[in-house]
């Protein structure tokens, strides 16, 4: 995925190919099915398939990092996009995590890494990634295989507070210094 509706790939022969898209829509929705696709075409999805839609502005967010994000997650099933099972995209509460906390499923915690603030993903994660034998009561199946979008809305970075001897450590993304942190802990940008 590239700036400007582009994306680029490679062939078996190793020949690079562009694709310039009418919208960001048709982009956005391109690059979802080459991941289903590369989904559909391995024998055994063992780890989490991550295919970027948007990729975001500034640093790459790293374990330790603090993040508000927005997301839609679905069953796969058929070989495609089953029902949504749960979203917070239409609520007025983003969702806070901490990478590398373990607060939330393995496939988020390894599938976000690297995303810019601004930037939508599309992950593809299997079973013992997400909820495994036990599935969630009433909304995933036992053994279900996940697929989310995820947008990441607002980033502090770990490398944002302040250090063990009581001075700021400085941002990842600029020389300058952060701007003074809101009462929530993110900072106004």
């Amino acid at each position: 995925v590239q700036p400007n509706n582009y994306s680029t790939f490679y062939d078996d022969q190793r020949q690079n190919w562009s694709i310039m898209f009418e919208s960001e829509k048709a982009a956005v929705d391109f690059s979802k099915q080459v991941c289903i696709a590369k989904c559909n075409s391995s024998p055994a999805l063992d780890s989490v398939l991550c295919q970027d839609l948007l990729l975001g502005e500034g640093e790459g967010v790293e374990a330790g990092d603090s993040l508000e994000v927005a997301y839609t997650g679905w069953l796969f099933q058929n070989n495609g996009l089953g029902q949504v099972f749960d979203s917070n995209v239409n609520k007025d509460k983003l969702l806070r995590l901490k990478l590398g906390s373990g607060k939330v499923i393995k496939g988020w915690e390894e599938g976000m890494l690297g995303m810019k603030k601004g930037g939508r993903r599309f992950l593809i994660i299997p079973p013992a990634w997400a909820y495994g034998a036990q599935g969630v009561a009433a909304r995933v199946p036992p053994d279900s295989t996940l697929v989310f979008e995820v947008e990441v809305r607002r980033v502090k970075l770990a490398k944002e507070c302040s250090g063990s001897d009581g001075l700021s450590v400085s941002s990842r993304d600029s020389p300058a210094p952060s701007p003074v942190p809101s009462s929530d802990g993110f900072s106004s940008d």
